[in-house]
């Protein structure tokens, strides 16, 4: 488990004839580093993955190895793209605040036990598990006003939670982890909009993985904090946002009353990998408490006496209290890790691989120019390595596949001349010569449109898809 240290595989290790699972919790689990779809009982230490490991010496908390933090990189990248399109802030927040900002919040009396608390200077300080009252500072920190909102700010910033040890379970339980996180700021009145935002968000990452999810409003609890007139404005929104969402793409969602926060009602997303099991990924959260124990407020526009409005109202005289909605499409990108690991069996789509391409010279008087080769691809941002084994091509172009690189770019004579490369793919597919921009091209292709170069997640998708 993790709180032990890594061991090196057994012969054992999941292989592609063996289950999915198996292959998901040798890498899940952090018991082994190695991905090997080669039936040999003896594997070639050459064809591990080696995205990640655990320690003892940090229990709960993960090494990323230079592939896996490509990977980790990759997809909070993927993330920021989608931010940047939607007009997002990304801010950088402290790890370590007063634990004066947590009883504040309320989160000092009902989650301290799970914080790493210590003193300094004679106060009490803790590690932020969640980023939501750091945004509320910054939210407070200068006047507002409506003309500000929606204010959507985003932060991949290191989180920390006091898990049990018996409790850790390498990527999908562990105490050190960063989310897709954002707080979005705004009037009532915007929610609909806000939430329809986050909704097509969500409908676009998923599908770029190939995955299907579902969708439920949990609506007021008996325990619900705030006016009941404001509960009732924003469960209407949420739907409104909710059907127009299903009117456009056909997607469907469901009740479950009473099931909301005490804070404010919540969309529950649950995410379906390829073996159609469900994982508790995204979410999207209204809440109205957050606003009224920071005193958060902006100046409302003159002529809308009650626009505002997720508290008891914000006290001064032309000022309104926003609604805060809390929304992640990954969560923790640590245990979307975990689920794509098994989603895909190991075989990364291009846009994710952390090895997008070997180049493979069939003898040593073409090493340069497959140096060339790499050099070239990799300025352009593309992952590609070079294999100067000067086995026979066959076993290079077979480790190089067991190893899953998408593509494998065979060099010899005729390519050197004309400034081509042979292309294949780890599907064995062979899809002859390419100039060096043409193979850019293509690659630049795969990565914009989020292509997913490989059958089983995609086929298992549309399964799912079909079964709803």
């Amino acid at each position: 488990g993790s709180t032990s240290r890594s061991r090196r595989p057994s012969a054992t290790t999941a292989r592609s004839g063996s289950s999915r699972l198996g292959l998901g919790l040798a890498l899940v689990l952090g018991l082994g580093l190695r991905v090997n779809p080669n039936p040999n009982p003896n594997p070639n230490p050459n064809l591990e993955q080696e995205l990640f490991y655990f320690d003892e010496l940090s229990p709960g908390s993960c090494f990323f190895l230079p592939h896996g933090a490509r990977l980790y990189n990759r997809l909070q990248n993927l993330i920021r793209e989608q931010y940047w399109q939607r007009n997002y802030n990304e801010v950088v927040t402290p790890n370590m605040f007063n634990l004066k900002l947590w009883e504040t919040s309320g989160h000092a009396a009902k989650y301290k036990e799970n914080m790493f608390c210590f003193p300094i200077e004679g106060q009490e300080f803790g590690l932020k598990p969640m980023n939501c009252p750091g945004h509320c500072l910054m939210f407070k920190h200068r006047k507002r006003s409506y003309r500000e909102l929606p204010m959507r700010l985003c932060d991949f910033g290191v989180l920390h939670r006091n898990e049990l040890s018996g409790a850790l379970t390498g990527l999908t339980r562990v105490r050190r982890f960063q989310q897709d996180d954002a707080h979005i700021f705004c009037m009532v009145s915007q929610i609909k909009a806000e939430v329809a935002n986050v909704l097509d968000m969500i409908s676009t990452v998923y599908k770029f993985f190939g995955m299907t999810f579902a969708l439920k409003l949990s609506t007021k609890p008996e325990n619900a904090l705030g006016e009941a007139e404001t509960w009732e404005l924003a469960e209407g929104y949420m739907q409104e946002a909710l059907n127009e969402f299903k009117a456009k793409t056909g997607h469907d969602w469901s009740l479950n009353p009473g099931d909301g926060a005490f804070y404010g009602p919540k969309i529950d997303v649950q995410v379906f990998d390829a073996l159609k099991r469900p994982h508790q990924c995204a979410t999207v959260q209204l809440d109205f408490v957050q606003p009224m124990r920071f005193d958060l407020k902006y100046q409302a526009p003159a002529k809308i006496g009650g626009e505002g409005g997720g508290g008891e109202g914000a006290g001064d005289s032309g000022y309104e209290r926003p609604v805060m909605i809390h929304r992640a499409v990954l969560g923790s990108v640590e245990r979307m890790i975990a689920i794509l690991i098994e989603h895909y069996a190991g075989k990364w789509p291009f846009f994710l691989s952390p090895r997008q391409a070997m180049v493979v010279p069939i003898s040593k008087a073409y090493e340069e120019y497959a140096s060339t080769v790499q050099q070239r691809v990799r300025a352009a941002g593309f992952f590609v390595d070079v294999d100067l084994s000067h086995r026979t091509l066959n076993k290079m172009v077979r480790d190089s596949q067991l190893s899953q690189y998408n593509y494998i770019l065979v060099v010899g004579s005729n390519e050197e001349k004309d400034g081509t490369v042979n292309v294949r793919t780890r599907d064995n597919a062979v899809h002859g010569t390419k100039t060096i921009e043409e193979l850019i091209g293509e690659f630049e292709r795969l990565t914009s449109e989020h292509v997913l170069d490989l059958e089983l997640g995609v086929a298992a998708s549309k399964d799912a898809e079909g079964k709803k």
